[in-house]
């Protein structure tokens, strides 16, 4: 059974797409995605089993991926890979920025170790592949690049690092979009809100009882599917977003925009007892009406709410 996209097929025949952190999560899905497509999908990531498996996976329905390891926070490693890549295919077309990653904490508990390693693995490393690509190749040729980053709008409590790091790439992502415009370079990214995807159990043990209610804080009531970014990430890549830079588009089932005050901030050790959820301005009504979509016939859910 092959990845069912929304998108017609063949519609990166032809183009060759790096996809940082690759080897799962969201990055596994996009790549499956754009291989469907047709382009061919260079698979970057830390653990080469990882991105061996994604790359058996793909090969099997037909697809073509390459896979390189590299930690994306090392100027001479994403450098390297770079020159390789062109020294293999000639071009290239795309770079998805997803590689990143954090672990919850209240701010005061933070070290500078702590700090300097998700805000290089979230902004660092995209910057560099980023600059990189552009550089070695889209300078000359053009291209499209779309960075992740996260719901951080209005806080990011309980991950201030990460919500640093993820505003300084929609920074990042604004500025480039004018520094790169004239070489005929779309910058863009992606804000996902709350996905139910493997990456969910990196999460500690603290944090289960607050994700499993997550999707009430939602308008549309529900956590989003990975084949929903990925979708938005092809779109973003595609000639149909020809005229798109510079923006973020958020995917999140509207939950910004529902105000809520972050229950995270209550659940973190050490809260204070009369620590409350919050509320939102708008009462949100429990309902079924939002289907999600989700198109991955590989798709590995988070097991944390299989016994629900």
């Amino acid at each position: 059974m092959p990845f069912d996209s929304i998108f017609r097929p063949g519609l990166f025949a032809g183009q060759t797409v790096i996809v940082t952190g690759g080897g799962s999560g969201i990055g596994r899905c996009t790549a499956h995605e754009l291989a469907h497509l047709g382009a061919t999908v260079v698979l970057v990531g830390r653990t080469a089993a990882k991105l061996a498996n994604v790359a058996a996976e793909i090969a099997e329905v037909g697809g073509t991926a390459l896979t390189f390891t590299c930690d994306i926070r090392e100027e001479a490693q994403v450098r390297d890979v770079v020159q390789q890549v062109l020294a293999r295919q000639g071009r290239i077309d795309g770079l998805v920025n997803n590689a990143g990653g954090q672990f919850a904490a209240p701010l005061a508990t933070i070290s500078q170790r702590g700090w300097d390693a998700v805000v290089r693995n979230n902004l660092t490393g995209g910057f560099l592949f980023a600059r990189e690509c552009y550089t070695q190749w889209m300078s000359d040729h053009g291209g499209a690049i779309v960075n992740m980053v996260a719901d951080f709008f209005g806080s990011m409590v309980g991950m201030g690092h990460s919500g640093a790091a993820r505003a300084g790439m929609v920074s990042f992502t604004e500025t480039a979009a004018v520094e790169w415009g004239q070489s005929g370079v779309r910058v863009n990214a992606i804000a996902p809100g709350w996905i139910a995807s493997s990456g969910m159990h990196t999460y500690p043990e603290w944090m289960r009882p607050h994700l499993r209610v997550m999707h009430r804080a939602i308008p549309l009531q529900r956590l989003g599917t990975e084949s929903e970014i990925s979708a938005a990430i092809c779109f973003l890549l595609s000639p149909a977003a020809a005229f798109v830079s510079g923006i973020t588009l958020r995917v999140d089932g509207a939950a910004p925009n529902a105000r809520l005050a972050s229950p995270l901030s209550a659940m973190l050790p050490g809260a204070p007892e009369n620590a409350t959820r919050g509320e939102c301005t708008w009462p949100l009504g429990e309902h079924e009406r939002s289907k999600p979509w989700d198109g991955f016939h590989l798709a590995c859910p988070s097991k944390l709410f299989a016994d629900e």
